[in-house]
């Protein structure tokens, strides 16, 4: 049975937030569409308008024309009816891997909210089945590769505008389905797209959206992640904590290099009693956290504005404006913004990932890690030989941050002329999208290898015979690591650690900083 902990999310006048998206990526809330009269009757209006546009033989871009730079087309009124289904049909080309689930429920509340602005000419009914697709977990199958980002993410869009129509595959109760055989099973008919509406699913930016809001969330559990990291390496590199000090952060006040500083002094105690200092100065990695994490802090405020502008947009096109009575053609589904927040997330989390790794090479090494082990290994003296930690989870960790550093090339700046030069500039955000959830998935798994080997370093000081207690919060996160994952005392395969430690993350299990 699904837990819902978040409130309903309710699709309509309102805007949503990305923790709305998130909740029903994960199906923690349930969907509601607004159903009062006044409402229904302005989504209403849109598509009756077109109706009147067509009796008068009005010319509308992909309603009475083709598509593209087809739109000196003109389409004969007996044909207007069979427009939508070819768009989705001859859009149906993806590659690559399908989306996954949570990925796909975030296009679908994405493509919904986009479409509840009451501008884009479509019906009531269809609004109603797409919050029903997501009430049920009914999953397109959604091909990744495909879309350039402007015109919108036509090719991957055409798999929900195809599966609302009763064609393609979908997941359903855990198994691959034929739309239609769900629509039978469901006792649904299969929507006949109107004229505009295959177009209003699918010429926006919601796939994109979609991922930049997931993106979005792991990027904000990870920095809070990656400072208690931090953290737990100042204990076990016996680091200078008066790095972190209020006063000295108040002279150069980012606001969010400021809260990391205060993350860490809470973390530290570092108003408590401290250990004599080995050094004035720690090594960049720790005395810079603050630096190199403050500025993901301070970028995550924009990044939630341009993603939920563009959450809460109509970003289709023609628009439909029924009460002024007119159709406005524009560009609504270029994605530039959500291009240039995508690429700007993957450099600022791939310098996390460089931060860790930084963090980790310390550790490991005796030159730098102020007399722990060789490689973090517990082993007896008997056995050190014959024994070697971290050593390749070190390694693995540095071949995720270089293929971290490598995918942070922008996106958005190789924009390709395609469909004979009408979509002649491009935003390639979904690209964009893709690439910044791949340099989060590596980034989490340096994370992991160096959340690992952090707590086996202060399993180790706390060995020592002038081991100190650590600080509560830490204490507290030792403890619960140590359920998990026991200490490298004789070699073990790490897999399984790093993997069941991955999982952690993306459950966002340990409680971090508010």
């Amino acid at each position: 049975m699904t837990m819902h902990p978040h409130k309903p999310v309710t699709f309509g006048a309102l805007p949503l937030a990305i923790e709305d998206v998130l909740a029903l990526a994960h199906r923690q809330a349930e969907t509601r569409l607004q159903d009062d009269s006044d409402y229904r009757a302005r989504i209403a209006r849109g598509a009756q308008f077109l109706d009147s546009l067509l009796d008068k033989e009005g010319v509308i871009y992909g309603v009475t024309t083709g598509y593209g730079d087809s739109c000196v087309v003109a389409v004969p009124l007996e044909h207007v009816e069979a427009l939508p289904k070819h768009l989705y049909t001859f859009h149906g080309c993806g590659l690559g891997q399908l989306l996954d689930a949570p990925s796909t429920r975030a296009v679908l509340a994405a493509r919904l909210q986009s479409l509840c602005h009451g501008v884009s000419g479509v019906r009531v009914e269809l609004l109603e089945r797409l919050q029903a697709f997501l009430a049920h977990d009914i999953l397109p199958l959604i091909p990744q590769e495909g879309s350039v980002g402007a015109s919108g993410d036509l090719t991957p869009l055409s798999y929900v505008a195809a599966t609302l129509s009763g064609e393609r595959e979908v997941m359903y109760r855990g198994e691959r389905r034929s739309a239609a055989d769900v629509h039978r099973e469901l006792g649904w008919q299969p929507l006949v797209l109107r004229p505009k509406e295959a177009l209003a699913l699918m010429n926006g930016t919601a796939v994109m959206t979609g991922l930049a809001c997931l993106a979005f969330a792991r990027a904000d559990y990870l920095l809070k992640l990656a400072t208690r990291i931090t953290a737990l390496n100042v204990v076990a590199l016996q680091g200078n904590p008066e790095h972190f000090d209020e006063r000295l952060f108040a002279a150069k006040p980012h606001p969010g290099q400021m809260q990391v500083a205060a993350w860490l002094r809470h973390d530290l105690a570092i108003d408590a009693p401290t250990a004599p200092l080995h050094r004035l100065q720690d090594r960049y990695s720790l005395r810079c956290a603050p630096h190199v994490l403050g500025v993901l802090a301070d970028s995550l405020g924009w990044l939630r504005g341009f993603i939920e502008t563009e959450l809460n947009s109509a970003n289709d096109n023609p628009i439909i404006d029924a009460e002024a009575e007119r159709v406005l053609h524009g560009g609504h589904f270029y994605g530039g913004h959500i291009a240039f927040a995508m690429d700007s997330l993957k450099n600022l989390v791939a310098n996390v990932a460089d931060l860790l790794d930084r963090q980790l090479a310390l550790l490991v090494d005796t030159r730098y890690n102020h007399g722990l082990p060789s490689n973090l290994s517990g082993a007896s003296a008997e056995r050190a030989m014959l024994n070697h930690g971290f050593k390749a989870v070190q390694i693995g960790a540095s071949a995720w941050t270089a293929e971290a550093l490598k995918n942070t090339m922008p996106a958005s700046v190789f924009s390709r002329s395609t469909e004979c030069h009408n979509q002649d500039k491009v935003s390639m955000g979904t690209i964009a999208a893709r690439d910044a959830l791949r340099t989060l998935e590596l980034t989490e798994q340096v994370a992991a290898a160096t959340l690992l080997a952090a707590n086996q370093g202060v399993w180790l000081r706390s060995r020592e015979a002038d081991a100190r207690d650590l600080p509560p919060a830490l204490a507290e996160m030792h403890s619960a690591l140590l359920e998990d994952f026991a200490p490298v005392i004789e070699d073990r395969a790490l897999e399984g650690d790093l993997r069941l430690c991955l999982s952690r993350i993306a459950e966002q299990h340990w409680r971090l900083h508010a």
